[in-house]
């Protein structure tokens, strides 16, 4: 599982870089990032631990800071999967449910994204600072800011027993990319599962999403609200609804990820490792449907 390693110290500012990494940081408390990394060897194969289904998404949201740590006996298999389909069809709540079901780490970009808004300028990496300037202009991030920040955190994608990228890639460019990273390290992917759902029934969804203001869970006020309103069931923390799912945005974010995402869906189907799941019920239908045709079409 990946811990965040931090030394404090109290130091004007300074450039610090680790293993072609560069970092930089305020006077005042000084946050160094030491980051050990364990690569594959192409002779023997990786062997992993089975992990926790109550997995800390927030070390993924830490960036440079976070290393994930080596493990030892394998427990199964490492599922390596991507999640694809609109806003709204239920990624993030699949990835959840799936996370303790396979044992793989949670890695949402799009939550990176708005943690990055919350930290100060010394807590933030260069890409998160690019980032945010693109969309503080109302830009989309380029292809290649997106690539670093995912970079920044490779050892949560090569190290931990497994993952399910939610968000990302997005466009054909950021899947060769992340593509060639995994081949660098003699690993693929296990499958890209495209949750398929009408129009009608997006809408729906997304204006009555609400997220956990600090762990980020997923919750719905008619589907799967929580126990108190608008307080989160895991940590307690306050639920609020996300801009870009109020009905005005809606439209906006289907017509883009159509334009850009979609044709990722041809891509990973001529590479054999694309599952299309109906998107429609309850999260846990959905999650033992998608299960049931990960074990079918890969086991």
């Amino acid at each position: 599982m990946c811990k965040p390693v931090v030394l404090r110290d109290v130091r004007a500012a300074c450039s610090v870089g680790v293993r072609g990494f560069s970092f930089a940081h305020g006077a005042g408390w000084l946050s160094l990032s030491i980051v050990i990394p364990v690569t594959a060897s192409a002779r023997r194969p990786r062997r992993f631990d089975s992990m926790s289904a109550k997995n800390d998404r927030a070390t993924w949201l830490h960036g440079p800071s976070s290393i994930c740590e080596p493990v030892a006996a394998e427990v199964g298999r490492a599922w390596r999967i991507v999640l694809l389909g609109a806003p709204g069809v239920g990624k993030g709540t699949q990835a959840q449910l799936l996370t303790g079901h396979l044992g793989a780490c949670h890695l949402s970009t799009g939550d990176v994204f708005r943690a990055a808004g919350t930290r100060t300028d010394c807590d933030q990496s260069p890409a998160m600072r690019a980032a945010l300037d693109f969309m503080r202009r109302g830009e989309l991030v380029p292809d290649t800011t997106v690539w670093e920040m995912v970079r920044e955190r490779r050892q949560c994608i090569l190290q931990c027993s497994g993952f399910i990228l939610d968000g990302f890639p997005r466009t054909l460019a950021q899947a060769g990319l992340l593509r060639k990273l995994m081949e660098e390290e003699s690993l693929s992917l296990s499958a890209v599962v495209n949750y398929e759902l009408p129009v009608e029934e997006i809408v729906r969804r997304l204006s009555g999403r609400r997220t956990c203001s600090q762990c980020k869970s997923v919750f719905h006020v008619t589907e799967r609200p929580p126990k108190t309103e608008n307080v989160c069931d895991r940590c307690g923390g306050t639920l609020y609804q996300r801009e870009d799912d109020v009905p005005q945005s809606i439209s906006v974010r289907l017509e883009a990820y159509h334009s850009s995402t979609a044709p990722l869906i041809q891509f990973y189907n001529d590479l054999g490792v694309l599952v299309r799941v109906d998107a429609q019920g309850s999260p846990d239908e959905i999650l033992a449907r998608t299960l049931a045709r990960l074990r079918s079409s890969f086991i």
